[in-house]
């Protein structure tokens, strides 16, 4: 799955940022990346802390950029920056007060170009890695609203197997007009992973089996992608069964171009998208990469507080490829 973007990355020469310099598991994936010479890690963090904190786990980050945000040369200047970004909503106080904290602080230094990416949320909260790039990198031209999306990955005797979920961790209850764009964002993110996309538009009704406000907005969404002459087929509402099966998918939608072959799903809401990847990540064995943050002006991803240092490093070149 990761070899084209190993590769890839080894000629770009990109640069991510941890916001948790000193985390075991962020020191472990970010000792291995820089001696493989996939990406190039930045460590926010006090420099002795972390070199104290590498050398007792054994994972050397000689040559590794070390950031203190409260011992930073371009401090003013990106408080200068931060300031103008939030103008009206934070005052030069509130921003130096943001930026001594390590996840505005790495946004930041994504945001001045003195970074490509970033990784966070080995310790700090979901929206505490969200929020800020909602701020200050903000969406993509184009985008109104930022998503996420799973994918879904286990192997095979018959090869690797591949999916793509969302919104799974972002929207609560999307409506119609944020269900199209999540839709065009994980078709997006889909062909990154050579995922060919299938996209199907989730319910508990398949076209008009159902009725109800859930049924009218998947189908609507549905319109509204076909009448876009997109370049990838796209079908709704599906039920789960009739989307993956082809056996349903002969008997509830026959006439249909992605049922029983669906690889992209898009679920109604975040209960059901949450639900939804975790019953098949566990039951299923897949391993779940994401949440993959979709429509920002800049690769920014979130890691789970529960993740290891294998996940880590896994995050950090699917986030640098996403650029």
């Amino acid at each position: 799955m990761f070899e084209n973007m190993v590769a890839a990355l080894k000629v770009q020469k990109r640069k991510i940022v941890f916001t948790e310099g000193t985390d075991p598991r962020i020191l472990e994936a970010a000792s291995r990346l820089y001696k493989e010479g996939v990406l190039t890690p930045v460590l926010l963090g006090n420099p002795g802390k972390i070199d104290a904190a590498a050398k007792e786990l054994g994972w050397p980050v000689d040559g590794i950029e070390k950031i203190d945000p409260l011992n930073y040369d371009g401090f003013e200047e990106m408080v200068a920056k931060m300031v103008e970004l939030r103008k009206g909503k934070m005052d030069d106080a509130a921003c130096r007060a943001a930026l001594e904290k390590s996840n505005y602080f790495g946004t930041m230094l994504v945001k001045m170009g003195k970074a490509d990416c970033l990784l966070g949320g080995a310790t700090y909260s979901t929206a505490d890695t969200v929020r800020p790039a909602l701020q200050l990198i903000k969406a993509r031209p184009g985008s109104k609203i930022v998503s996420s999306c799973f994918i879904l990955y286990r192997q095979t005797d018959s090869g690797n197997e591949m999916y793509a979920m969302a919104d799974c961790a972002i929207n609560v209850d999307p409506d119609e007009n944020e269900l199209v764009e999540i839709a065009l964002e994980t078709a997006r993110t889909a062909s990154t992973f050579s995922i060919n996309p299938n996209v199907a538009l989730l319910s508990y009704s398949t076209l008009g089996s159902g009725k109800g406000e859930s049924v009218d907005k998947m189908r609507n969404a549905v319109e509204t992608l076909k009448a876009m002459n997109l370049d990838f087929p796209v079908d709704g509402e599906l039920q789960f069964d009739a989307a993956f099966s082809p056996t349903v998918a002969k008997v509830k939608a026959p006439d249909s171009h992605v049922a029983g072959h669906a690889n992209t799903f898009i679920f109604p809401d975040i209960d059901a998208g949450n639900i939804g990847y975790k019953i098949a990540q566990r039951l299923g064995g897949f391993e779940a990469f994401g949440p993959i943050l979709q429509g920002l002006n800049a690769p920014i991803n979130d890691l789970s507080r529960g993740c290891n240092a294998d996940e880590v490093y896994k995050m950090s070149i699917i986030t640098a490829a996403l650029i």
